[in-house]
């Protein structure tokens, strides 16, 4: 007999010990219900099986449980409920005559969404290690999962494997968070570290189709009292769309329906309910910023979060705000709520050497947003533009209605080149020189039509040393009104200005010129009128009249009515009885250039919310 015949018997033979181990063995519920309940009872769990047992040989032996319900043993609701349960038997301890736990695999079934009711159990693990046991769970599986009375998370699956031969753990989950596909990652934690109260390293990752987030540093357990672990080391994160990220958590963030694109990377440290970030980087869509920051969430069962920063960039391009802005205020009614934009609050300080303000270009731009509950501030510190200098701030508040919204506006204006600026938006530079001016309007509407229905305040502007250009008003004079033939397409005409100023006090969206005139070298005027915000209209009447000895009586009186883009100028008669023209100089407004750019704004802008 050859001797390759038995070793060709014991190919067969092993195959079919092979199926044999594999196949799974009906086995009596009760006696198996007792093993898992005590193999189990180690970690304070108690288990109740309502299904049938069975055991699988190879390829290590493991007891499956059907529909489980695994509960803490001090009672209390199921943690598990509804699932089929793996134990796979630790072969060492076998051998040795004792039936140890070597991992544990869940299948389907409920997960329960109270954190406190797996805080014993994870005490109990916690014990064990610090007792020196070294005989723990290798690997924990769970599939198919889903939390119990919450549809939030739904297709759960998760493997942790923490090898007895090693003191590092990795865990990776997948599963569906409100609809949106998760993966979450954790590597280099050391569960015993954790368990005798020192720190240990992690590596952790969520990544969804919309954004990441990525932290490496170090973990240790909460202190007492404390909601949170102790968290330390550096952060990355992005998202495509941040309201979007935001309404998927579950967070609300102030302001955050005005952001896009964003990024976040930087340093960073947990303590209690809160985050600090001495040194981050951000990402606004194309800017960037750069300084430190602070996170804390409020207490009670909906937190209110707090975020504190002070950024700096190179350049700041806040345009796409200043067309948000612009939309709100077109002709169709906007809502005005507050509600949306102030779920959280802010104390945002920014800071720009150059930056970007709708078409303007600013340099040294001084900032800050101040965001608590139904009130929002922005304050303009300081921003030059050319050579001049803004300030400003406008309050929005919520009062007894909700969808009502308050506003009020103060802003100065010192030595702004008209010229330079009205290039920069694209509009004919008609009209140059150093402008002053100082805006203080308020309104309250629940849309943006009546907001500016409502509209009431007073504005004043000057100008002192400017051009109008394109247009010879001595000539106009002269002419009894009469624009010279192509003199409007060839510009080629100017009038000098000496000082020019108006001053509007608005009441329901309507301002009335109180006072308004213009002095030149050789020509003077005065105007009275209407400006409508609502309807955007303009109905002037003036008078205009020559300077010098040469003709002092010459002068006409003409009107300005229309829309504000395409206004219609014509000369009107002085009817029987009506004021004779006044004299040069007359009706002139005070002297805005002579103020301070800076005044009726207190010296903190930003120190005031209603």
């Amino acid at each position: 007999m050859s001797l390759r015949s038995p070793f060709l018997l014991l190919v067969p033979l092993g195959l079919i010990a092979v199926g044999l181990g594999r196949h799974d063995w009906p086995v009596d519920g009760g006696r198996a219900s007792a093993f898992a309940d005590h193999a189990l009872d180690a970690y304070g769990l108690a288990l109740t099986v309502q299904g049938p047992a069975s055991l699988t040989l190879l390829p290590l032996p493991r007891l499956t449980l059907g529909r489980v319900r695994v509960a803490s043993d001090t009672g209390g609701p199921a943690l598990v409920d509804e699932a089929r349960l793996g134990i796979d038997i630790d072969p060492v301890g076998l051998l040795a005559g004792r039936a140890e736990v070597g991992g544990l695999h869940l299948e389907g079934g409920r997960l329960s969404a109270s954190a406190t009711g797996w805080n014993g159990p994870l005490a109990r693990l916690a014990e064990r290690v610090r007792s020196g046991a070294s005989v723990h769970p290798s690997r924990i599986t769970v599939s198919g999962a889903r939390i119990a009375g919450d549809d939030a998370a739904q297709d759960i699956d998760l493997d942790v494997a923490w090898p007895f031969w090693s003191a590092s753990a990795e865990a990776s989950a997948r599963l569906t968070w409100r609809g949106v596909p998760t993966r979450i990652t954790v590597t280099h934690l050391r569960p015993a570290d954790i368990a005798i109260g020192r720190r240990s390293p992690i590596t952790a990752e969520a990544t969804w189709p919309g954004g990441s987030v990525a932290v490496d540093g170090t973990v240790e357990t909460a202190g007492p009292g404390a909601a949170w672990p102790v968290l330390a080391g550096q952060m990355r994160g992005e998202t495509s769309s941040l309201p979007e990220s935001l309404a998927w958590i579950g967070w609300n963030v102030p302001l955050s329906p005005l952001t896009g694109a964003f990024s976040i990377a930087g340093a960073f440290e947990t303590a209690d309910r809160s985050i600090s970030c001495p040194r981050l980087r951000i990402g606004l869509g194309q800017n960037v910023l750069e300084g430190a920051g602070a996170v804390a969430l409020g207490s009670g069962a909906a937190p209110r979060l707090s975020v504190q920063a002070t950024l700096a960039a190179e350049t700041l391009d806040v345009a796409p705000l200043v067309e948000d802005a612009a939309r709100l205020f077109g002709r169709d009614p906007q809502p005005l709520a507050l509600a949306p934009f102030t779920r959280g609050d802010l104390d945002l300080r920014l800071s720009a050497a150059a930056g970007r303000v709708g078409p303007v270009q600013v340099q040294d731009l001084a900032a800050s947003v101040l965001v608590r509950e139904a009130a929002l501030e922005i304050a303009v510190n300081r921003a030059r533009v050319q050579d001049g200098t803004v300030k400003g701030r406008v309050i929005l508040a919520s009062g007894a209605d909700p969808a009502e919204t308050g506003m009020r506006l103060q802003a100065s204006l010192d030595g702004i080149e008209l010229g330079t600026v009205l290039g920069e938006i694209g509009a004919s530079r008609w009209l140059a020189g150093p402008a002053n001016g100082q805006f203080t309007l308020e309104a309250s509407a629940r849309d943006s039509v009546g907001l500016l229905a409502h509209l009431g305040g007073r504005a004043a502007l000057s100008i002192a040393g400017g051009t109008i250009t394109g247009l010879d008003l001595v000539d106009v004079v002269h002419r009894n009104g009469v624009v010279a033939l192509g003199a409007l397409a060839r510009r080629n005409g100017r009038t000098a200005i000496e000082r020019a100023a108006i001053a509007l006090r608005f009441v329901d969206g309507i301002g009335e010129i109180t006072e308004a005139g213009l002095l030149g070298p050789s020509v003077g005027a005065t105007v009275r009128g209407l400006v409508s915000v609502p309807e955007r209209r303009l109905d002037l009447r003036g008078d205009l009249v020559l300077r010098g000895p040469a003709d002092p009586s010459r002068g006409l009186l003409f009107e300005v009515s229309g829309p504000w883009n395409a206004p219609t100028a014509q000369t009107a008669a002085r009817g029987e009885g009506a004021d004779p023209a006044p004299r040069v100089g007359e009706a002139m407004p005070p002297d805005v250039n002579g103020r301070p750019g800076a005044e009726g704004l207190p010296v903190n802008a930003r120190a005031y919310v209603p």
